[in-house]
């Protein structure tokens, strides 16, 4: 099958989207089809191709949110392109700039249109608001999400029942809805990959003694991901256990205030900000570390979750929608406020074989969200798309033209 997909996220970015792209497109292209990117342009205003022409980059205006660039005009050069390509399917990944592309180019050419919807927007409102005209905002983003994922797109992906019960209860999507968990690469975070002493250079590197109790959180330093929180849970334990570390991995607006919080609670000893980490390098953080914690409730699934699990570390997560499809008392602990996260994880210090036990458990439960697996299912959602794809009326024409003898196919 030839696919294309249409993504502002992609390599150099590093973030869940990108990541979970580069995946389903290695495990696609294992199982011997073709796959097209086009996305943006991080650099430059120019054009690009690369890749023998299977990536397209499209110069992007930054907007100020993230790392998302606006995107507009295409030229008839990248347009021509993509029509060599012979698309069965488009898969997008975003409702705007590359997206709107996408649903263009599957309505000109008659390509049937899959989109996967990863961001819960409505969560993000009051971030980028900053509390004015939030219900207005919420209205505008739910119109968008509706047309683009009902009116414009054949099938819709999403990746846990958190994001499925968003479109069923509250947008009354009548159609078909996917729940398909995002993949990942399990096999790249396994702890057997990797040496002892590689490891400890990287502990030693970082400032930890190689007994450490090492609580790690990787993603983006942002307000949304509650981070003051986990550092409040680590303030409490530290007080206690001097072998507790936080290491926090990542970059975002909130890096210089946490960093004067910490300073404030008088724990910099305890605390290590590592930084933005290539994603490549991210397996080694996660392998030295005893628990991954996150009190985020802005997260549509959490694949830093699942590839903790995947280095055999226990995950400690605040009870959301997002993380109770995966976390359970075989592989860690959901809490509802401070207090029970203290008590968790306190149970983890004093007991090493439970932290062990649990620990064989998450590479069980992430074994069951290996990229193979991921790409199927989502194959399956290709072919269900192009089964159902209504022929455009010059197909109906030419297919009325072969019934009479006019028209052969070539």
């Amino acid at each position: 099958m030839r696919i294309g997909i249409f993504t502002d996220s992609y390599p150099p970015f590093i973030n869940g989207v990108s990541t979970s792209i580069v995946m389903l497109q290695k495990a696609l292209e294992q199982q011997g089809h073709q796959v097209y990117i086009v996305t943006v342009n991080p650099k430059d205003m120019n054009y690009k191709f690369e890749n023998d022409g299977k990536i397209i980059r499209i110069p992007g205006i930054p907007i100020g949110i993230y790392d998302y660039r606006l995107t507009s005009i295409y030229p008839f050069r990248v347009i021509k392109e993509i029509a060599k390509w012979n698309l069965d399917v488009i898969h997008s990944h975003t409702e705007f700039g590359v997206g709107t592309f996408a649903r263009l180019i599957a309505k000109e050419f008659h390509i049937p249109l899959v989109h996967t919807y990863h961001t819960m927007y409505e969560d993000y409102i009051e971030t980028i608001t900053h509390g004015y005209f939030d219900k207005s905002s919420k209205k505008i983003v739910e119109y968008i999400t509706k047309f683009y994922c009902d009116k414009t797109c054949n099938e819709l992906i999403v990746p846990t029942k958190k994001t499925y019960d968003l479109f069923k209860n509250k947008y009354k999507y009548n159609r078909e809805v996917y729940i398909i968990p995002t993949g990942i690469e399990t096999e790249r975070f396994y702890k057997e990959n990797f040496k002892k002493q590689e490891l400890n250079n990287l502990k030693k590197r970082l400032g930890f003694a190689e007994n450490d109790f090492i609580m790690l959180y990787i993603g983006r330093i942002g307000k949304e991901k509650n981070i003051e929180m986990v550092i409040e849970i680590a303030k409490s334990l530290i007080k206690k256990h001097k072998d507790v570390k936080l290491l926090l991995v990542g970059d975002g607006p909130d890096l210089d205030y946490l960093k004067k919080l910490v300073s404030k609670y008088k724990i910099e000893k305890n605390v290590v900000f590592a930084g933005k980490v290539p994603y490549e390098k991210t397996p080694k953080y996660y392998n030295i570390s005893s628990i991954f914690i996150t009190a985020s409730h802005f997260e549509t699934q959490g694949l830093t979750v699942i590839e903790a699990m995947s280095a055999s570390v226990p995950t400690i997560c605040i009870e959301d929608e997002s993380f109770s499809d995966v976390v359970y008392g075989l592989n860690g602990y959901l809490f509802a406020n401070k207090k029970e996260a203290l008590n968790q994880i306190e149970g983890l210090i004093k007991d090493s074989k439970l932290l062990n036990h649990l620990g064989k458990g998450a590479r069980k439960t992430a074994e069951m969200h290996s990229s193979k697996y991921y790409a199927e299912k989502v194959m399956y959602v290709y072919k269900k798309a192009i089964e159902k794809q209504k022929p455009s009326k010059r197909e109906k024409f030419k297919n009325f033209l072969r019934r009479i003898g006019i028209w052969k196919k070539s």
